[in-house]
């Protein structure tokens, strides 16, 4: 009995210990809604990120504020380049969205895009597949919607991108404002599970290749 008192009453202490410490650690203030909708935004331009090439969304992260002038677009010039290189990205993503990956006899990864016969090896063109290795790597019409999906993406992207929404939209109405918020978020949730119910099985430019 006294070891059962001595359990109950340790057991005891524990709990108002670490009721007690509980009490004393600061709590997190509220957020305020604009905070909420600021991450929320984050983690969409994250995950969105994610669907695309990380090629083209680089050289556009790069170039984006060179041609726009950090948003200003003072001349024509600025404003084609601008749109030149817009959709010079999207149909990177596009395209990029049919290019497949294997390995070798040797091991070694080589590249080469989808057609309607089978895959065009863009590294080894001295290689050649079995026809019923090549029946694997044929163009589908899931390639097709990827690479519309992926487009659908990259504009999210831009649209989250300050400097190219300054130089066609300078001065946006409080509306277009919280569109340009909710559209891009809005484009990679539904991106996001498109891409999970129809995947690709395709290891493109860009994706990592498993050695299995």
């Amino acid at each position: 009995m006294d070891i059962k008192v001595v359990q109950e009453g340790l057991l005891s202490q524990t709990q108002t210990s670490l009721q007690e410490h509980l009490l004393q650690q600061p709590q997190k203030p509220p957020k305020t809604p604009a905070q909420k909708a600021m991450r929320k935004t984050f983690k969409g331009t994250a995950h969105l990120a994610k669907l695309l090439p990380t090629g083209s969304v680089l050289a556009f992260q790069i170039l984006s504020p060179i041609l726009t002038h950090q948003g200003e677009c003072r001349t024509i010039t600025s404003i084609s380049l601008t749109l030149g290189l817009l959709t010079l990205c999207a149909f990177a993503c596009f395209l990029l969205c049919f290019t497949d990956s294997f390995r070798d006899e040797r091991g070694k990864v080589r590249y080469g895009m989808a057609t309607f016969k089978g895959l065009w090896v863009i590294d080894g063109l001295s290689l050649k597949l079995s026809p019923e290795e090549a029946a694997n790597y044929r163009l589908r019409f899931i390639d097709f919607f990827h690479g519309f999906m992926s487009m659908l993406v990259f504009g999210a992207v831009a649209l989250f991108d300050k400097n190219v929404v300054n130089c066609f939209y300078p001065t946006p109405t409080e509306e277009a404002k919280d569109l340009l918020v909710v559209v891009p978020v809005g484009v990679g949730v539904i991106c996001s599970f498109l891409f999970l119910v129809f995947p690709t099985k395709r290891h493109g430019i860009g994706t990592p290749l498993s050695r299995h």
